[in-house]
């Protein structure tokens, strides 16, 4: 077996993932700024310690043992059986011989659900459901492992999560501005209209001010859930490329078939997504991807 020398890249995708998340990255390093900053009038600790900290805390994303606890209690994965273990870890190395990659790098793991689906997550995680794992062949289960190993050595997995971590301040510091909104406008249309009113507008003179501040950052901020989402289905089809590089496309086709016609099996009509649902779905429709995988289709049949 023969390993690629740099088994681990970071394509484009990944770089418009980490470059979308800089808005949201420079909002909250302004929230733990601000914080630092608080907790330094108070206890004396300087402002930069915690700040320095947190932005550390990034190599959590490749740090195994945290990695296991993500996987553990937020993604609610579980380690393979020993059974579950024989049918998976030939699979996969079959897949991560083809790619060059040592598979051993990668912690194998079991979601514990009847949908057909798998993961990429973090710096080593790649999961599959029991239904997965249990009724699809071996040639297609493969594919969908060739699939997330393609969003690891693109970069995808990793620098996902990395983006998020560090937008989650700013997240969090929106949510608690947005509570507080609602509850002092819902507060105030108990009072009176005019208190109504006044603080509406109160509201929008802060919000404006805001903008001007921050050179319109905030209104980035709106428009970032919508390219995010575009760049997300670009790294979906990437995975799908790279399955089908390594000779997985008409397995890959089989399983994305499977999975169309298990969604439209609902005995009634699916509705229409809307202009906006589609902006804002992370995966690609299924033609279109269908559709990229035919050439390596028609060279591999």
């Amino acid at each position: 077996m023969h390993y690629k020398a740099y088994q681990r890249g970071t394509d484009a995708t990944a770089v418009g993932q980490l470059a979308l998340h800089l808005p949201g990255f420079s909002m909250s390093l302004l929230v733990v700024l601000s914080a630092s900053g608080t907790l330094d009038s108070v206890t004396g600790l300087p402002y930069w310690i915690p700040t320095l900290l947190w932005i550390a805390s990034g190599a959590l994303v490749f740090h195994r043992p945290t990695e296991d606890y993500f996987a553990r209690y937020l993604l609610k994965l579980q380690r393979p059986m020993p059974q579950e273990a024989a049918r998976l870890e030939p699979v996969w190395r079959e897949v991560t011989a083809r790619a060059g990659v040592d598979g051993r790098r990668y912690e194998l793991w079991i979601e514990n659900s009847q949908e057909l689906n798998a993961y990429a997550a973090a710096g080593h995680i790649v999961g599959v459901t029991r239904f997965a794992l249990e009724r699809l062949p071996s040639a297609q289960l493969a594919a969908v492992l060739a699939h997330e190993l393609g969003h690891h050595t693109g970069g995808h997995a990793w620098s996902s999560l990395l983006g998020y971590w560090y937008s989650l301040p700013g997240r969090i510091a929106w949510q608690v501005i947005r509570t507080v909104v609602v509850f002092l406008v819902t507060f105030a249309g108990a009072v009176s209209f005019a208190a109504t009113a006044v603080l509406v507008v109160v509201i929008g003179a802060v919000a404006f001010a805001t903008t001007v501040v921050f050179y319109g950052l905030p209104l980035v901020l709106l428009a970032i859930p919508y390219l995010m989402a575009a760049v997300e289905r670009r790294s979906e089809l990437r995975a799908d490329e790279h399955a089908a590089a390594l000779g997985f496309a008409p397995m890959l086709a089989d399983v994305l078939t499977t999975m169309h016609a298990m969604e439209l099996y609902t005995g009634k009509p699916p509705a229409e997504p809307t202009t906006l649902a589609k902006l804002l779905s992370s995966h690609p429709d299924y033609p279109t991807r269908l559709r990229r995988l035919q050439p390596y289709m028609e060279t591999q049949r």
